[in-house]
């Protein structure tokens, strides 16, 4: 029997275009195949189970017969293709312009979207600057303030109007033609953009127990479409206000927050933890000045493919309405592609260089978090492996090795700020 005839007719970054033709002995066979499958199983009229002849049953179920051929063809010419051809494909092709007529070949165009071949010159010999912000004392307090923020509790104030930072218990009626609908009741923290700010406004003019009408105005971005850029008028019930009560800071407060024997240590760790989320601000930068530096270097473009691939996620990781996946595609578009460069520079790296994470890497990574936890490996690596997040950490841990490297070709000048 003659082989499947496949060609190239294209090419493109990260695609590939081929042109398929199955030759008509094959073609017939496949037909034969499905008019088989359908004559063992069906009963038609005048005909004993498994013994309708196959010109009826052809008659008798031509698309699905059609669909089964046109199946099977197309799997047996992607796996030739995968072969013949050396496919790294990321992706399952895309079929179109099919022709099938009875008593002729099936052809087809099949573009494939396979990793691309990359040439990267230049990786090296960068002047980069990473720069660290300063830890300030204010910085310092502004952190232990969230932490009594987060231990602070809720304590009603009744002779007071409500500030930003209140915590607010109203009811908000709408009001229809002079009459009031239906009211919903809403905990509102004020200042935090829970509510309208019309709405936060009228209730910071309130004391508890008091009841007034606010004209509102929604935003061009409200949620509710039919609302967007209209002007109603609201009922404003104050029900209760509370107000957080910060703890003091004391060397007992430093104890109740962690294993710390005073208010000095307790500074003190908050100060190292910010340096260190400073540090790794000042690196990540680093990064992002390398892709720069070696995308310029080394002119190529994202595959398109891929490119898709990224927004498409995104798009359902964001949720995105399909009304706005247009709009979405446009504006992320940019993001996506150097998304996609920056993958495409990593793996080409770690490939070459031979800098993918290894078994014994992720073991000692997961011993680290162990630790770290205080825990054991081996439960970190069932739960990581329950949440399907192993090879998140094995693409992070390649990320460092590759970053190691590229920083090690380049000047780095840290700049302190």
């Amino acid at each position: 029997m003659v082989d499947i005839v496949i060609t190239q007719s294209g090419e493109e970054p990260g695609v590939k275009h081929l042109k398929v033709e199955v030759p008509v002995d094959m073609v017939n066979a496949a037909e034969k195949k499905a008019a088989n499958y359908y004559a063992k199983r069906v009963k038609l009229p005048g005909f004993r189970k498994g013994k309708v002849p196959q010109n009826v049953i052809k008659k008798k179920f031509p698309e699905a017969i059609q669909e089964n051929v046109i199946r099977e063809l197309v799997e047996a010419s992607w796996k030739a293709a995968l072969d013949q051809e050396e496919l790294e494909p990321i992706a399952e092709p895309q079929v179109k312009e099919l022709k099938f007529e009875s008593g002729a070949p099936l052809t087809f165009q099949m573009s494939v979207a396979v990793k691309p071949e990359l040439e990267l010159s230049r990786v090296g010999g960068f002047k980069l600057t990473r720069k660290i912000p300063s830890v300030t004392d204010a910085m310092v307090s502004t952190q232990l303030e969230e932490m009594q923020r987060q231990r602070a509790p809720w304590v009603p104030v009744e002779e007071d109007r409500p500030k930003k930072g209140d915590l607010a218990s109203v009811t908000i009626t709408p009001i229809e033609n002079g009459e009031p609908q239906e009211g919903s009741q809403y905990q509102v923290v004020l200042g935090e953009g829970q509510a309208l700010p019309d709405i936060e406004d009228q209730i910071m003019q309130m004391m508890p127990g008091e009841t007034a009408d606010a004209k509102v105005s929604f935003p061009d971005d409200f949620p509710d479409e039919s609302k967007r850029g209209d002007s109603r008028t609201v009922r404003v019930e104050l029900h209760e206000v509370k107000r957080q009560e910060l703890p003091e800071l004391t060397d007992e407060f430093a104890r109740e927050v962690g294993d710390f024997d005073s208010l000095v240590a307790l500074q003190s760790a908050v100060r190292s933890d910010l340096e260190a989320e400073a540090r790794r601000e000042g690196d990540a930068e680093v990064r992002r000045q390398l892709i720069d530096q070696i995308e310029a270097a080394n002119s190529f473009e994202a595959p398109r493919p891929m490119v898709q691939r990224v927004m498409s996620a995104f798009a359902e990781a964001y949720q995105v309405p399909d009304d706005q996946l247009e709009k979405f595609a446009a504006e992320f578009a940019p993001v996506a592609e150097r998304q996609v460069k920056r993958d495409l520079i990593v793996g080409h790296i770690a490939e070459k260089q031979g800098l993918k994470a290894t078994e014994e890497d992720l073991d000692d990574r997961i011993a680290e978090i162990a630790k770290k936890q205080g825990s054991e490996p081996g439960k970190v690596y069932a739960s990581l492996e329950k949440a399907k997040r192993l090879t998140e950490l094995e693409r992070s841990i390649t990320d460092d090795k590759v970053f190691k490297y590229l920083e090690e070709q380049s000047t780095i000048t840290d700049q302190t700020s």
